[in-house]
């Protein structure tokens, strides 16, 4: 149940180009149940060119809790920390334009917020998809080989956890943590719960909060996306010292000792050692068919849960999510990006976060 005062509630959005999917999301925000509630709706736009600026407009003229501000650096976290910074409520959610909301879901975060007393609060990934490579993207999406066991690819899951989608916050928490880490261009969300986890806080996952997130429809989208995302997932673990789960490493450390196998052999044999350059060989393969194996065996699994049309075509997309994001990461170990690096520092992380 709901606090019987009025509450304040922001829910801040960071969008740029999003002509396909920003009407529907506004259209499935602006039907949220928030009785007893007062919501505004904080858009950053990272000055879209796209003719999503106009939908803004058109939508900001129909709905007066819609305020519209620029995002000059079109970085998702500083446009969320303008909308933050600028919120009149006393809870804040974020949202994001890749997804369909439940008419509850604001009313849910908020209510699993009071009850667990967490400092962050979100729902499971769902997924929804439209076309047979997006659906296929979908489906792999909740499967462990490819995207590892984190709890929130798991829809029934209800607990603690090291990270949740988007996430619902006091704004006293936000304002202790300190708020989402401009220099980073993707992995934001996932470095402020590492944080909020850090500092003793709590991070809480609820099958009641109910969304539907639109995976991207191209083997070639998702291999943008995840590429960055295993780039700047090393500059999270550089900033803290470690990483928030081992399963972070994993791709990396399999496509590294990939790479590496094959160049040993190719070395011993030009020493002269032959049965160096076999036994590299040997391990080389037997990583190559282990793999194999628990591609196939991983694409049996969901194909006979989602159907058997998508066999054949998931361990293609299965290596697509894994080497993309072991690329970007193993680059990220070998480049610093300099331009980030010369930003002002982060504010620091206070131990006890208030509730």
């Amino acid at each position: 149940m709901l606090d019987e005062r009025t509450l304040r509630i922001s829910v801040v959005i960071s969008c740029r180009n999003e002509i396909r999917h920003i009407r529907a999301f506004l259209e499935s925000l602006f039907r949220q149940e928030i009785e007893g509630m007062e919501m505004e709706v904080l858009v950053a736009d990272g000055m879209s060119a796209d003719g999503t600026r106009m939908v803004l407009n058109e939508f900001e003229r129909k709905f007066s809790a819609l305020r519209v501000i620029d995002n000059p650096e079109k970085i998702a976290a500083t446009g969320l920390n303008r909308g933050i910074r600028e919120a009149q409520g006393e809870i804040i959610l974020r949202m994001d334009v890749h997804t369909i909301y439940a008419e509850d879901y604001v009313r849910a975060c908020i209510e699993v917020l009071q009850e667990t007393n967490a400092d962050n609060v979100g729902g499971p990934a769902l997924t929804q998809a439209d076309g047979y490579v997006a659906e296929a993207i979908a489906h792999a999406f909740h499967a462990p080989f490819a995207v590892g066991g984190a709890k929130f690819r798991d829809p029934h899951y209800e607990g603690p956890a090291s990270t949740v989608p988007y996430g619902c916050w006091r704004k006293s928490t936000l304002e202790c943590t300190g708020l989402f880490d401009a220099r980073l261009v993707r992995g934001q969300d996932d470095e402020l719960n590492f944080r909020i986890v850090s500092s003793g806080g709590t991070v809480w996952q609820s099958p009641r909060i109910v969304s539907w997130y639109q995976p991207r429809s191209s083997l070639s989208a998702l291999f943008q996306q995840f590429f960055q995302n295993g780039f700047w997932k090393v500059a999270a673990i550089r900033k803290h010292g470690r990483p928030a789960s081992r399963r972070n490493l994993v791709p990396g450390l399999c496509l590294l000792i990939g790479i590496l196998l094959p160049l040993f052999g190719v070395s011993a044999s030009v020493c002269g050692s032959d049965s160096w350059r076999n036994i590299f060989l040997a391990a080389w393969i037997a990583l190559v068919v282990l793999y194999c194996i628990a591609s196939f065996t991983s694409a049996f699994l969901v194909a006979k849960r989602e159907g058997w049309k998508y066999f054949p075509f998931l361990p293609i997309v299965f290596a697509t999510y894994q080497l993309s994001y072991a690329a970007g990461f193993i680059l990220a170990l070998l480049y610093r990006p300099a331009a980030r690096d010369q930003m002002s520092p982060l504010p620091k992380v206070i131990s006890t976060i208030p509730r």
